[in-house]
């Protein structure tokens, strides 16, 4: 029934109220478990220090820099089906858990949804994404810790949905083919070519055919999502179909999460992320392929 369907999507996010309730009811453990993706530029902020120092109690720390292929020269790429499995399964989350994932970042929620991506991309369905992040959780004025959870291992066997991700090979040959749209999800000037773009390096810019639709827009001012609504429609402004198939780029393949987010709460589970994103493009690209209003300062 369409109904089904829509509570199976509307379960991507999850409330503060929820989630404190399940924590209140002693819910946490192997059929529930919450972790904290928080990741931030290091010279801004420690997310592990931050995650020791408080938390959602029960919570463990995902580390997205530990939970990646550590081989790639690419930043954050996905790790191979057996590393993931290990790594959650280390945190106690198994194939049958429910996992709530969360961030501390002063947007709400920035992180999270690369958390949230990799899960579904290695074949696990039950994972939400905690909508407005813990600045809203302690907003809300709900119970902090700053003790370790221990929990029990357990087995997840991880399955990669080819169906999720696209390589850099794919994403050239969609030059050609049109197969797929490509939404970029950077900021306007970063993706114009009028801002700098992070990182050692890498002009900032964007490659032919893609719309952009900043992650940002995505979230209210509370740091929350926005209404179903107000999503439909700037996927409508931008003509992007989302009856057709649908790949996301960012920088380095995490904000490009928050759109198939917010596809995915529209109904669309098959949006695929460009694992690579900016870093491995600008890079491997052709620099005819490589959109910018950015002048490169004089060496």
């Amino acid at each position: 029934t369409p109904n089904m369907g829509h509570q199976l999507f509307s379960r991507a996010l999850v409330s503060t109220k929820w989630l404190s309730e399940a924590v209140r009811a002693r819910r946490l453990g192997p059929g529930l478990r919450v972790l904290d993706a928080s990741w931030y530029p290091p010279e801004e902020r420690n997310a592990r220090r931050e995650y020791l120092e408080r938390h959602i109690p029960g919570a463990s720390f995902f580390d997205i820099d530990e939970c990646k292929d550590q081989g790639s020269p690419y930043e954050v790429m996905l790790p191979s089906e057996d590393a993931f499995g290990d790594y959650v399964g280390r945190l106690g989350v198994g194939n049958s858990t429910h996992v709530v994932v969360y961030d501390g970042d002063h947007l709400g929620t920035f992180y999270a949804p690369r958390a949230w991506w990799m899960f579904r991309a290695f074949g696990h369905r039950e994972v939400s994404v905690l909508n407005g992040g813990f600045r809203n959780w302690l907003r809300d004025g709900h119970p902090v810790t700053a003790e370790v959870p221990r929990p029990e291992r357990a087995h997840f066997k991880a399955k990669l949905d080819g169906r999720l991700v696209k390589s850099f090979e794919e994403m050239l040959e969609n030059l050609q083919t049109k197969r797929f749209q490509v939404v970029d999800s950077r900021s306007e000037g970063r993706y114009r070519g009028t801002e700098p773009e992070p990182g050692e390096g890498i002009d900032p810019g964007h490659f032919p055919g893609t719309i952009n639709m900043p992650f940002m827009k995505f979230l209210t001012e509370s740091g929350h999502e926005k209404p179903l609504d107000e999503i439909q429609n700037m996927f409508r402004e931008k003509k992007v179909d989302l009856a057709r198939p649908l790949a996301v780029t960012c920088r380095r393949g995490v904000t490009a999460c928050h759109v198939a987010l917010a596809a995915y709460l529209l109904g669309k589970d098959d949006v695929a992320i460009y694992d690579g994103s900016w870093r491995e493009w600008f890079v491997r690209a052709k620099p005819e392929l490589i959109i910018t209003e950015w002048k490169r300062k004089s060496r």
